[in-house]
């Protein structure tokens, strides 16, 4: 009996499956699509914190953190830094919506492509940020290519569907 105190009767029908390779690769690009959204959130939090970054773009909150306060809230208390990191998650939200009409439209394949193309640019804005605002215009579009690739990959419910 299992730790709940019920069981449930079985169909009398098994269900074989085989893995496949088509099946492996599904389950890798689907995985992948959302390892980002955990991946940005813990190198945007390290890098939010590093003092070299923080005298370049956010100087106010620099200064808070060479002080002594009790909380960090107090620390990090900045809506530019607030913004730098939701904005990823903002533009993600919304691309989802428009990567799933071209998904519909253009298919899997041109999707991923197109959330390659949001990934490159991203980087290049981000890596050559001289500002906080070409660091927000890099993350928003760092955002529609988390948003697009979130689309583009299979997910085991498709094959039902």
């Amino acid at each position: 009996m299992p730790a709940g105190g019920f069981s449930v009767a079985s169909a009398g029908t098994e269900f074989e499956a085989k893995i496949t390779p088509i099946v492996i690769m599904s389950c890798i690009m689907a995985a992948t699509g959302g390892l980002m959204f955990g991946y940005d959130v813990g190198v945007s939090g390290g890098v939010t914190s590093m003092p070299d970054f923080l005298k370049k773009f956010f100087p106010v909150v620099y200064r808070k953190t060479l002080e002594e306060q009790d909380s960090n809230y107090c620390k990090y208390d900045n809506q530019g830094l607030q913004l730098f990191t939701s904005s990823l998650y903002l533009a993600g939200l919304t691309a989802t919506f428009f990567a799933s009409y071209t998904t519909r439209k253009l298919g899997r394949k041109l999707t991923m492509l197109i959330a390659g193309v949001f990934f490159i640019l991203g980087t290049i804005f981000n890596a050559a940020a001289a500002n906080l605002a070409m660091l927000i215009i890099g993350r928003l579009l760092l955002g529609c290519g988390v948003g697009f690739a979130n689309q583009g990959p299979p997910c085991v419910r498709s094959y039902y569907v």
